[in-house]
């Protein structure tokens, strides 16, 4: 028992260590995304980017968006309960 105990402790301490890694890398992709539509027009994306980096970034990104707002639904319901 006092096994399973610590073995849901450690998984918890590396979701929230997960969870502040992933804060600061979806940062770092937010300030890159930034940096392109300060810089260029969407016009100038779409005709000279590259095809398959922009369906890949527009996948993840929609990908991303997905499972950040499952966990925003269940994040509310949550707060209701409280």
């Amino acid at each position: 028992m006092l096994d399973d105990e610590s073995k849901r402790k450690a998984g918890i301490a590396r979701l929230i260590h997960d969870l502040r890694a992933a804060k600061v890398e979806l940062l770092s992709a937010q300030c890159a995304a930034d940096r392109l539509r300060l810089q260029y027009s969407v016009a100038d994306i779409v005709s000279f980017g590259e095809r398959p980096a922009l369906k890949g970034a527009i996948a993840s990104a929609g990908a991303r968006s997905r499972f950040f707002a499952s966990i925003e639904v269940q994040l509310k319901q949550a707060e209701r309960r409280e």
